[in-house]
């Protein structure tokens, strides 16, 4: 997502640069017009009016900002930092305290639409913060998102908020793998059982994405097992915190949590359906 982001903002004619370990992912940065793209933003730092990090956890964003080459003392002061990693609350106002003691603002903006939507600069955007952080970010907001809600000026909110729609979005994965695995049991072909459900009732917008994966045999990672090991741990520990239970929640974690343990967990989340024994997936899987 974080190249969708990128490029969508050199599409809007916004002065871009790039961070990544991945030497092909700079490459390609570099292609599409960024001003620069290296493996760390300290070379550049000085240059940067915003910052947007669309990374996998909060580890990540505090090596970043704090860490050996930390960002966040590289940059001027009144710099916005967007951070749209799916996070906790408590890590998100912890990283806006650290952020604060540097005189830099932040966004607290987790993302959601995946690869293909980011592409696009069409990812829907759940964000906390002040006034002034989101007039500082809102020409990124503009390039990046089709749809921006603001949920509050309090850090955490907009954290929240994208961990219970990765509720909602792990519940769907694993009811979708569940379904589907069901229909193979009972001989009935993928390709029907996905047709019938993605014109009727029963779909979701997650359905019908990553059942196609398994319909392709293809799990490929677009976003992995891992990734909802960890998202649903977030939901998990947020229910904790409120004393609220979460009976599905609870059993998809279980489910992506297997499918990790089984040796699927850098595979797309899809394959959380290789823990069901006893059928036959596309693609000769067992």
């Amino acid at each position: 997502m974080g190249m969708g982001a990128a490029q969508s903002c050199i599409r809007a004619g916004l002065n871009t640069w790039g961070a990544d370990l991945n030497p092909q992912a700079l490459e390609t940065l570099r292609k599409s017009g960024a001003r620069d793209a290296q493996p760390s933003a300290a070379a550049f730092a000085g240059e940067l009016e915003a910052v947007v990090l669309l990374v996998v956890n909060a580890a990540q964003v505090n090596a970043i900002l704090f860490g050996e080459e930390g960002l966040a003392a590289r940059l001027r002061p009144g710099t916005a930092v967007m951070v749209s990693s799916t996070i906790s609350a408590q890590d998100a106002q912890a990283i806006a305290q650290r952020l604060a003691e540097h005189q830099l603002l932040m966004l607290d903006a987790p993302v959601s639409g995946g690869a293909a939507k980011a592409a696009l600069g069409e990812m829907t955007v759940m964000a906390a913060g002040s006034d002034d952080a989101f007039a500082r970010l809102q020409p990124v907001l503009d390039a990046v998102a089709a749809k921006v809600y603001r949920v509050g000026d309090k850090i955490g909110l907009g954290a929240t908020v994208k961990i219970i729609h990765q509720l909602l979005a792990g519940v769907h994965i694993a009811a979708g793998a569940e379904a589907m695995a069901l229909a193979a049991r009972a001989g009935i072909p993928l390709e029907t059982m996905y047709e019938v459900v993605t014109h009727a009732a029963g779909n979701s917008w997650m359905f019908e994405n990553r059942m196609r994966h398994v319909v392709d045999g293809d799990y490929s990672p677009k976003s992995a097992v891992d990734i909802f090991v960890k998202d649903l741990n977030l939901v998990a520990e947020t229910a904790k915190s409120l004393h609220f239970p979460l009976p599905l929640a609870s059993t998809a974690l279980n489910m992506f949590t297997e499918a990790s343990n089984a040796g699927y967990g850098r595979e797309d989340d899809s394959a959380v359906i290789k823990i069901f024994s006893g059928i036959t997936l596309p693609g000769g899987e067992k």
